[in-house]
């Protein structure tokens, strides 16, 4: 069970190969470089890595704009390459998820050359198009204030084309059964060369019905989930889809599938803005109400929690009112913000490079029911640079040493201008300098992640939101196989002292065992456990110390 669910307690480690490591100096990250930095990896503790987009792109949209789905672009190697990589992730015990760009193309994609000449073209209707420009074509955009419209109109083909993104993203016309198809053929494909499965993007729109005749919330098509699912099941038994859906709570289910024959994971953007509008108000409320409406129905059912990811933080599901506080509190510059929902800053920089915020920023993503997905980068507290546009701010090079570029390349022009200085640049912000520290965050970080390992609880288990009466503290309780895991997290500046029970059964020992430290907790004379929590402090606990060891061995 645990093999064939083998996501429900994975560390997921997220980069990009363009900016990870070059090998060969022309400034741009590649997959032998990527290689070369596996055991770097595999030290952390990763167990699967996920890559972004690396196929073939005209890149003016970082690779999200596929020119070839069955290919490599140049920039990063060859196919032999990139299966020489996933040979290597696979001998040191990591498997590789990759993106699945299939909501739209590049509009070089010769797919589209071929629909936009011919209107007898067999891709014509690959695409959807529109004689006259739909009254609703200036509404809907995904990048508000950088979009004009979703429709536009292409000369050649004498007619509009809807692209739910940038105009130079054609939306393909998912309900079409040969583009369908082919989305399986491309899964089937990767799956080959040695994928463990794909982060699917812009879930939604893949399964949304398209076309002018579309007013108001378009219907989705949930069969095409299943019918992914299944393909992926009969091609390879553990591949799994997990899917970026940026929906509601009352939406969720209808994602996993209500017997959990849809999506096995998807990211839990709820999860993720309540936490966020925690750590900036110190209140837990909303954070638990998310926690309340975000429970999985069926165990094969997994959410992928994070802090950053390479888009903007996303805050468009907070209360208005809500939203404006964590804006004040990690983007109140108009620059740090984007698409008038989000902030465009890294991590580090939004907790304003404080230790104390950091760890427990980190130690609540990896004890929230789900699957952590960390960020390249955010181990070592990589910093941003603002004077670049849009996302790209996030997205600057791996920072590997104090020399030049950050160790990144020998070359002195870059795919995107590294950060040399301030207080987040190479020179002070690297992986070589963290590695001699034994204090440093990387060290910090690789301890968390083989302890979050040992607490497979998160992962599997049951939890429950504890009751105890304070809103700037959130304790969460874990059960699976007759054992049980606390972990505790002050949201709040000052210190705050919880008291609770254990809620033991009868016979086992009422004892509090820190998994991180030595400061383990017994009951006092009232039968509660009396924990002071420094400010921004939290505990790991497992309950019932040297029974655990018994109890695990019984199972």
């Amino acid at each position: 069970m645990i093999t064939d669910l083998w996501y429900k307690n994975a560390i997921v480690y997220c980069l990009s190969v363009e900016s990870f490591m070059d090998s060969d100096g022309d400034g741009i990250g590649d997959f032998r470089g990527l290689m070369r930095r596996l055991d770097y990896l595999h030290g952390l503790g990763v167990t699967a890595i996920w890559l972004m987009p690396f196929q073939t792109s005209p890149q003016k949209d970082d690779g999200y704009d596929v020119a070839d789905y069955y290919n490599v672009d140049p920039r990063y190697g060859t196919l032999g390459d990139f299966v020489e990589f996933t040979h290597a992730a696979r001998q040191r015990g990591m498997r590789v998820l990759i993106d699945l760009v299939v909501n739209h193309t590049s509009d070089q994609h010769p797919w589209f050359q071929s629909a936009r000449a011919d209107p007898d073209s067999p891709y014509r209707d690959w695409y959807v198009w529109s004689r006259k420009k739909p009254p609703n074509a200036n509404e809907g955009m995904v990048f508000p204030g950088v979009q004009k419209t979703t429709w536009t109109w292409d000369e050649k083909a004498r007619a509009y084309y809807f692209h739910r993104f940038y105009d130079f993203q054609p939306d393909l016309n998912t309900a079409n059964p040969r583009v369908q198809a082919e989305i399986l053929k491309i899964m089937g494909f990767w799956i080959q060369l040695g994928v463990s499965g794909f982060r699917m993007d812009a879930v939604p729109f893949v399964i949304a019905d398209k076309g002018p005749h579309v007013v108001g919330a378009p219907k989705e098509n949930f069969d095409m989930l299943r019918a992914f699912r299944e393909f992926l099941q009969w091609r390879r038994g553990d591949a799994i889809i997990l899917a970026e859906a940026n929906i509601l709570p009352k939406d969720d289910m209808k994602y996993f599938g209500t017997d959990g024959d849809r999506m096995q994971m998807m990211f839990n953007f709820q999860l993720n803005q309540g936490l966020f509008h925690a750590l900036a108000t110190a209140d837990n409320r909303l954070l638990a109400k998310a926690l309340k409406e975000t429970r999985p129905g069926y165990p094969t059912a997994q959410w992928g929690i994070f802090l950053r990811n390479h888009d903007e933080l996303d805050l468009g599901r907070l209360p208005a009112a809500e939203r404006e506080k964590v804006f004040a509190a990690f983007g109140p510059e108009p620059s740090m913000q984007l698409y008038d929902r989000g902030i465009r800053r890294r991590l580090a920089p939004m907790l304003k490079g404080d230790r104390r915020r950091l760890e427990l920023a980190y130690s609540l993503m990896f004890t929230l029911p789900g699957t952590p997905v960390l960020r390249y980068g955010d181990e070592i507290g990589m910093g941003d640079d603002l004077s670049l546009p849009e996302r790209y701010c996030a997205r600057t090079a791996m920072q590997w040493s104090g020399e030049q570029q950050g160790g990144f390349s020998s070359s002195t022009d870059t795919f995107l201008p590294t950060i040399p200085e301030g207080g987040y640049g190479y020179l002070k912000v690297n992986v070589a300098e963290q590695r001699r520290d034994p204090g440093s965050l990387l060290n910090w970080t690789e301890r968390i992640i083989r302890m979050r390992q040992e607490v497979p609880e998160i992962g599997w288990g049951e939890y429950t939101i504890m009751n105890l009466r304070d809103h700037r503290v959130l304790g969460l309780r874990y059960t699976w196989r007759n054992n049980q895991v606390i972990v505790l997290h002050n949201l709040d500046p000052e210190g705050r002292t919880v008291r609770f029970r254990s809620e033991v059964a009868a016979g086992d020992t009422d004892r509090l065992v820190n998994l991180l430290s030595d400061d383990h907790s017994m009951p006092e004379a009232d039968g509660r456990h009396h924990v002071t929590l420094e400010p921004y402090g939290y505990r790991w606990f497992r309950v019932g110390g040297l029974d655990y060891v018994v109890k695990r061995s019984e199972n």
